[in-house]
């Protein structure tokens, strides 16, 4: 290769690393933005639509989900969805097989579209006391006793 291989390859690897801003990577950023009618639909379309670096917007009405996809920070769909007046907030529902608990109190949601819970954090689980676990224990048919008490 020589050492004018070598300077010429050096050459184009630095001249390939850009200084200054990284690009943008394609991003899907999902809303829950209260919406009544066809009025508010496209009110919310037009506003996203605006945001630099978004690519496409798509509106689910019956949900009240907006998918915004395109090359753009999440912060920024968010604040201009808030422009709007309407409540908003990042898509809070998973499919109820990726929780652990999907019953505890804080992922239950009746409002939830079929199949979703909110996305809950591991530490919201079932709380279950000592009491609790005596009582489980005492009815259980591993214990030898449990048909004497009942």
């Amino acid at each position: 290769m020589g050492v004018a291989g070598t300077l010429e390859y050096f050459s184009d690897l630095l001249s390939h690393v850009k200084k200054g801003k990284k690009k943008k990577q394609m991003q899907t950023v999902a809303l829950k933005i209260r919406m009544d009618c066809e009025g508010c639909e496209r009110k919310v379309k037009g506003v996203l639509s605006g945001v630099k670096g978004v690519k496409s917007v798509d509106v689910d009405l019956k949900q009240q989900k907006v998918t915004v996809t395109g090359y753009m920070e999440p912060k920024k769909v968010l604040k201009a969805a808030q422009s709007t007046k309407k409540k908003v907030e990042m898509w809070p529902y998973v499919p109820y097989t990726l929780v652990a608990h999907p019953y505890v109190s804080q992922a239950y949601d009746k409002k939830a579209p079929a199949n979703h819970v909110r996305a809950v954090p591991v530490t919201a689980i079932i709380g279950e006391t000592t009491v609790d676990d005596n009582y489980t224990n005492m009815f259980s048919d591993e214990n030898p006793h449990a048909c004497s008490i009942m």
